[in-house]
């Protein structure tokens, strides 16, 4: 079941609403890779100007989360397992040497903060909201990041923030697997909250590779018939 998004801008900065939008919606599998979009229907749904929306659709271009090809206009592009494998790669480069950095360097408030995110990737699984679930996540990570001691890791990370949500999202839509993510999430925490450097490496690498998997299998078309993520992991570690 696609979720009921509300499209429509309210009142405040209508470019950054606009890029929020319709990045959520593609994340999110409102809008479908390979699909068109139309101009004149999304400017009806998001009662925006064509020049307000184009400026948008060019700021995610950018995040390669849309594709414009001159003569046929903006579409969702259909991202490769190849390029979702080069994600995950560089993900795992990047985030399992933030965890390990953080272990040691952040700080009480920090942690706490990073808690907090843990505490609302359970309540979005709890009230079974794909949207969340993607968004709090990405908070999660993003504290760590912060917190890493290296500015230009997160600069890096940042500007792959886009995609490897994208590849949350049909990662965390296979049956099961938000689940496993959350006791994956609490084992980072935990780790970290302990200043165990090595404990948080392990296990940050532990739930990308488990993530990866299950991207894989939803990617390859994981129906509702398809075996549980308890049980397709079994065949892919």
């Amino acid at each position: 079941m696609q979720p009921n998004l509300d499209l429509r801008i309210s009142p405040r900065t209508v470019q950054q609403e606009t890029v929020e939008k319709l990045r959520i919606g593609i994340i999110s599998g409102l809008f479908k890779p390979g699909s068109r979009l139309i101009e004149s229907q999304l400017c009806a749904q998001l009662g925006i100007s064509r020049p307000s929306l184009r400026e948008a659709l060019r700021s995610l271009a950018a995040e390669r989360l849309v594709e414009i090809v001159p003569n046929r206009g903006p579409s969702i592009p259909n991202l490769s397992w190849e390029e979702a494998t080069a994600i995950y790669e560089v993900r795992e480069l990047l985030e399992v040497e933030a965890a390990g950095r953080c272990a040691l360097l952040i700080s009480p408030g920090q942690l706490a903060k990073l808690k907090q995110s843990l505490n609302a990737f359970e309540a979005a699984i709890k009230n079974n909201d794909s949207i969340s679930r993607v968004a709090t996540a990405a908070d999660f990570y993003t504290t760590i990041l912060a917190n890493c001691g290296n500015p230009i890791l997160e600069e890096i990370h940042s500007g792959l923030l886009a995609r490897i949500s994208f590849f949350r999202g049909r990662s965390m839509s296979l049956s099961g697997r938000a689940h496993g993510s959350l006791e994956e999430m609490k084992d980072i925490y935990e780790a970290i909250a302990a200043g165990d450097e090595k404990a948080a490496r392990e296990a940050s690498r532990l739930h990308i590779t488990r993530a990866k998997a299950a991207a894989k299998l939803s990617m390859e078309g994981a129906k509702k018939d398809e075996p549980h993520w308890s049980e397709a992991k079994l065949r892919t570690e």
